[in-house]
């Protein structure tokens, strides 16, 4: 069964910085596309940043420059650097993989979300 394990998030001050970490795990051929979604409280969920394979990387405007989207191929694993947060920056954060689970099955996986807190 394929799950994707996240840790990290947490609360912290304006300007801190904080790292989310997602695994891949279960029996998996392929991982594709990684990435970080978020949801703010009465908000629709938004696109924060995703990393293809080859590490080709995708970013939301709005944390352009601060935050930073990594991932380890090896270990199934991508992780979200996020600097200078700032409280608009409070959400669910929820990692995102596109899996290929049999020799011809893909589908999209969600994480179960880790809260992230900017507050003083």
């Amino acid at each position: 069964q394929v799950q994707l394990v996240e840790s990290g998030g947490g609360l912290v001050q304006p300007g801190g910085s904080l790292r989310l970490s997602c695994a891949a795990t279960g029996s998996i051929v392929r991982v594709n596309t990684m990435g970080w979604y978020r949801q703010a409280p009465g908000k629709e969920r938004e696109l924060v940043a995703v990393i293809s394979s080859a590490g080709s990387r995708n970013y939301a405007d709005s944390v352009k420059g601060r935050f930073t989207v990594s991932r380890v191929n090896a270990k199934n694993t991508v992780y979200l650097q996020m600097d200078s947060l700032k409280p608009e920056d409070t959400a669910v954060y929820s990692c995102n993989a596109d899996i290929q689970y049999t020799p011809y099955t893909f589908r999209e996986f969600w994480g179960q979300g880790t809260l992230v807190t900017v507050s003083s």
